[in-house]
């Protein structure tokens, strides 16, 4: 019985997936030759490929500039409030609806900076906040 384990086992997590992992290897190492991520622990590997997962969002906070607002203002330190108070499913949510993406370069949030900017409606009780990806600009009506 154990024979016929360990050779389910190697079947199952070896053999059956050989070939898809070669291709993906192959295709991989072209676009990444081994001799320029070797250096990398598989940690740093993953986080150059996929980004950072954790953030510290009060530094989120203060890399944030403002146009056409002042960080002591009423409507900023509400979003802020809010902001801190919410999940950290929905700050990622955030950053998708901010920059496309849930996640941060290998970098960190240290040199991410985005910008709140007032969109100047007429009524801005009409007007939803809505972003530009491309310039990462928050237009946070009043």
């Amino acid at each position: 019985r154990k024979e016929y384990v360990d050779l389910y086992v190697n079947y199952k997590f070896n053999k059956s997936v050989q070939k898809p992992f070669e291709d993906f290897m192959q295709g991989f190492l072209r676009g990444c030759p081994a001799r320029n991520w070797k250096m990398f622990f598989p940690e740093e590997l993953q986080v150059l490929l996929q980004g950072h997962q954790t953030f510290d969002w009060h530094l989120l906070e203060k890399n944030v500039t403002y146009t056409e607002y002042m960080e002591s203002d009423q409507t900023i330190r509400n979003f802020w409030t809010v902001f801190h108070e919410l999940p950290e499913e929905k700050k990622k949510m955030f950053l998708v609806f901010l920059s496309g993406s849930d996640r941060i370069s290998g970098y960190g949030l240290r040199p991410f900076r985005f910008c709140i900017a007032d969109p100047q409606k007429e009524n801005p009780d009409e007007s939803s906040p809505y972003a530009s990806t491309c310039s990462l600009t928050l237009f946070l009506p009043r």
